[in-house]
């Protein structure tokens, strides 16, 4: 194994549940531009999505997955100012986005793009190959700016369908942050994590989401010269 580059934890928050949250592993490619920013000591988010981006089933704003990325990543890159910014609209579709790219993604000069996008059209009954084609418009407005793809969540209400979706992020040739696949690891505790909505992420989900991010992320901006220690929060 390499020697990784940054020390990182995962501590649940005093009001999480006892039980710890679970480590998938999901991981990402290296992100040299990434790594660049943190080098740099300012690293800017934009977390682009619909309604799990922007925090449904979380009980205020401070427990999205964005806000909570960006305590994780403060603490992964003692010293880099952090920001996360939250661009998730709910309800949206794919066009949607792609139309305020120009408004609330580009202003920002992010450093990374992350991308949560297909699970409102699983749930329309939208066409996957439809899907795809709007995500690469979308990409050519992106064009030059690092961007990493989520796939859907796991959950009652997005059932097999949403899978058909992820398919189509895996053939678009982008880093895919596979929250599917995070949820699938985390079994049976993964109900637990769940809105009562049954397809949103409730506080300690988005918990979990941020702290597999987090890591995912502070491996991917690896730098040589020291080790990250994994703890399972």
């Amino acid at each position: 194994m390499r020697a990784l580059a940054i020390l990182f934890t995962l501590l649940a928050p005093a009001w999480a549940a006892a039980a710890p949250c679970p480590v998938a592993g999901v991981g990402l490619p290296a992100l040299p531009a990434l790594s660049q920013a943190v080098q740099r000591g300012s690293v800017t988010i934009v977390a682009l999505g619909s309604s799990s981006t922007a925090g449904a089933g979380a009980s205020e704003p401070g427990r999205t997955y964005p806000a909570l990325l960006e305590g994780r990543l403060r603490a992964a890159w003692p010293g880099v100012a952090v920001r996360v910014v939250n661009a998730g609209r709910s309800g949206e579709t794919s066009s949607e986005m792609v139309a305020r790219i120009g408004r609330d993604v580009l202003p920002e000069r992010p450093d990374l793009v992350i991308w949560q996008a297909g699970g409102n059209e699983a749930l329309r009954g939208r066409e996957p190959a439809e899907f795809a084609a709007v995500m690469r418009v979308g990409l050519e407005l992106l064009a030059g700016l690092p961007v990493v793809l989520m796939d859907n969540q796991r959950s009652p209400r997005m059932a097999e369908r949403g899978a058909l979706f992820d398919a189509e992020l895996a053939r678009l040739g982008l880093p895919v942050f596979r929250r599917s696949v995070a949820m699938g690891a985390w079994g049976a505790d993964g109900a637990a994590l769940v809105h009562g909505d049954a397809l949103h992420l409730n506080d300690r989900g988005y918990e979990c989401l941020a702290g597999e991010l987090a890591l995912a992320l502070a491996e991917a901006s690896w730098q040589p010269g020291a080790v990250v220690a994994r703890t399972r929060p």
